[in-house]
């Protein structure tokens, strides 16, 4: 059984948050909060906060034990890029854009094989 939730319009860019989320892809849900805590990256708040979502949405709507949880799957999309405009001299202008993403944690119970 699994849970799952989403963080949607995250103003980060996906390549940084890539980064992060490749760090606790497949792992316990107490050693992803550990790496999490100890990764220098502004990323990993907004990471942390849909982890412990999943989780609770696991505990609560599906009365899953938390201490046998991994992150079966979890990825970032881009979301809508908002654009921006930065004066240049002589007139000109170069655009600024400011990009979003999307963060999707789906969380499960251990696979014994």
């Amino acid at each position: 059984m699994e849970a799952k939730a989403t963080a949607k319009y995250v103003r980060i860019s996906p390549r940084k948050v890539r980064q992060v989320v490749n760090l606790i892809r497949g792992k316990k849900i107490s050693d992803a909060y550990a790496i999490l805590q100890f990764t220098p990256n502004r990323s990993t708040d907004d990471v942390a906060k849909v982890l412990k979502s999943a989780v609770a949405n696991a505990e609560h709507n599906n009365d899953m034990d938390v201490d046998d949880l991994i992150i079966t799957r979890i990825y970032v999309d881009q979301g809508p890029t908002l654009k921006r405009i930065k004066p240049r001299a002589m007139g000109r202008a170069d655009q600024i854009r400011k990009r979003t993403s999307h963060i999707t944690v789906v969380v499960g119970d251990k696979k014994e094989d």
